[in-house]
């Protein structure tokens, strides 16, 4: 065997080898080289299979019989641009006239297998812009998030997206969520994810666990406040409002609704106001929702309804004041009686892990979109983390969030326990320690000047 022979052996072993190991390095190494080029040489006869192309216009057509030449074939979209990623590749394409981009939504498995690729996915940039994402592996088999991810403030990468890409829990965009998913889902790790990207922001964290607090108290650290049981959430959720009011109280107090006021600088809420005057933002965690709405007498009936009212002033108006929320649970339907359904209209992002039946599915999907209802309950049991995002605009993307133990996620809280505010209407509430704690950090703001 010649010296060529037996290196190319070696390169074809090892690229077998990473493939199977670590097909993110295989990919780096060889897939997107190969991809790309399976791409460019396969395109036109692809996009003519899947009845991606458009006849010639007329008045090639008639050039064409005027001067006895060959017919010119059908044009497939135009590329616009191919750039290889880390998980794939992306193809931006510039539709024919007559050509929607639903039209290439629908041939995306006949795309996905004619491309060898893993996974292709679509959406539409602008009008007649569509982007094409192509995934050369499983990038949801073992989750590898970037090593430099987009951050702003309230903006958290939680979990990698089907298609490669980063899914970030925006409140923001998005002030309250619902998280719905069977026990040993992989809900817990996410909810803890979000906890790990929260801790660094300036950002008030308020729990609610009432599975005795076997889920937030060892991340206590973090937590500006915290409930154990119905009664003291109900406490709690009690002073939440009380502050909404009182944030309300300084927006109006600082509006600069004064004809010289350009519309822009007009204060609505928090994120108007001035560094120096602006309360700290809240993110408040219910770990089981149906602890709270659970009742078995008149006493407990009345704190039920206590709880679930002050949760639906908190989701109708919590956003301007900078208080946003964050509930999870297994089931969330109506049999949680009474204010449980508004309660989830105000729920803007949902996110389903693997469910025990398809009603669970429809509480999260069924508003919003039939087919994630129909992936959320194909989500296979042995595949924990793996969940469906979408939100009232109809989209959904599959996701699944990196594994973070307990252990790294108490570790990361306890080195930012320092940024811990202090909320004077949830002091009462504040966890106490058995060892020294880090200094928090005072969140007292200057009084606002009266009109």
């Amino acid at each position: 065997m010649t010296g060529f022979a037996v290196v190319l052996v070696l390169v074809v072993a090892a690229a077998g080898l990473l493939r199977w190991r670590r097909p993110a390095w295989y990919w780096l190494a060889f897939g997107v080289a190969l991809a790309t080029l399976r791409v460019l040489v396969r395109y036109g006869s692809v996009m003519d299979a899947c009845g991606l192309t458009v006849l010639p216009a007329r008045w090639r057509l008639a050039l064409a019989r005027t001067t006895n030449r060959p017919m010119p074939e059908s044009r497939p979209p135009r590329i616009l641009r191919l750039r290889p990623t880390r998980t794939g590749l992306v193809l931006r394409l510039k539709l024919r006239p007559g050509q929607d981009a639903f039209d290439i939504a629908a041939a995306l498995d006949r795309l996905r297998h004619s491309f060898s690729m893993y996974g292709v996915t679509s959406r539409e940039l602008r009008s007649g812009v569509v982007e094409v994402r192509m995934t050369g592996y499983d990038v949801l088999k073992r989750v590898q998030m970037p090593a430099t991810v987009e951050t702003r403030p309230m903006r958290v990468p939680v979990a990698l997206r089907q298609d490669g890409s980063v899914h970030y829990r925006d409140y923001r965009a998005i002030p309250h969520a619902l998280t719905l998913g069977a026990t040993e889902s992989g809900k817990s790790v996410y909810q803890r994810n979000l906890v790990v990207g929260l801790a660094p922001m300036d950002v008030a964290l308020v729990g609610i666990d009432c599975k005795q607090g076997v889920e937030l108290f060892p991340l206590a650290r973090r937590f500006s406040a915290l409930a154990d049981n119905p009664d003291t959430a109900a406490e709690l959720l009690d002073a939440l409002v009380t502050r909404m009011a009182d944030v309300y109280q300084l927006i109006r107090a600082q509006q600069r609704i004064t004809v010289d006021v350009p519309d822009a600088e007009i204060a609505a809420d928090i994120w108007d106001l001035p560094d120096e005057l602006r309360p700290t933002p809240i993110v408040v965690l219910v770990d089981e929702v149906a602890e709270l709405a659970l009742f078995a007498g008149k006493e407990e009936e009345k704190r039920r309804d206590r709880i679930i009212t002050a949760l639906v002033r908190l989701a109708q108006l919590g956003r301007a004041a900078g208080i946003y929320l964050e509930i999870c649970g297994q089931r969330f339907g109506s049999e949680l009686g009474k204010g449980i359904t508004m309660l989830r209209a105000q729920l803007t992002g949902r996110t389903a892990h693997r469910v025990n039946d398809e009603t669970s599915a429809n509480m999260a999907f069924g508003d919003i979109s039939p087919d994630a209802v129909l992936a959320a309950i194909q989500i296979p049991a042995e595949l924990r983390g793996i969940a469906i995002a979408g939100d009232s605009s109809g989209g959904w993307h599959r996701i699944r969030a990196p594994h973070t133990s307990l252990r790294q996620a108490v570790n990361l809280c306890n080195r930012h326990a320092d940024r811990t505010p202090t909320l004077p209407e949830l002091a009462p509430f504040r966890p106490a320690f058995a060892g020294p704690a880090a200094e928090p950090v005072p969140s007292v703001k200057p009084s606002p000047a009266t009109a």
